[in-house]
C-alpha cells in the first residue's frame, strides 16, 4: 500500500500529495467546487487528512486520471469517516 503526504485538498472527495498524486476517495461522492455543499465536504475532508502522511490503496482510476482509492490515516479509514459526515 503506497503512502503520501497530503499537499492539497481539492474538493470534499480529492486530494493531491506531496508528488503530485491525484487521488480520489473510492464510494465517497462530494459535491464538486461550485456546487451547493462543496465547502463544508471540502472543511471535513481537510480536517480529516490535512498534511497527514495517509496509506493509499488504489482499486481504480477514473476517467480524469485521478486514482480511485481506499485512503486511511493510521488505522482510520478516511472513506468511512466522510461517508459517516453524510457525504455518501
Amino acid at each position: 500500500m503506497p503512502k503520501g503526504k497530503v499537499q492539497k485538498i481539492v474538493d470534499g472527495d480529492t486530494f493531491i500529495t506531496s508528488t503530485g498524486k491525484r487521488v480520489r476517495l473510492a464510494n465517497v461522492n462530494a459535491p464538486e467546487k461550485g456546487r451547493r455543499g462543496a465547502p463544508q465536504a471540502r472543511k471535513d475532508l481537510r480536517e480529516v487528512i490535512s498534511r497527514k502522511q495517509v496509506n493509499i490503496d488504489v482499486v481504480a482510476h477514473d476517467p480524469y486520471g485521478r486514482a480511485v482509492a481506499n485512503v486511511k490515516v493510521g488505522k482510520k479509514s478516511v472513506n468511512k469517516a466522510m461517508r459517516s459526515k453524510g457525504w455518501k
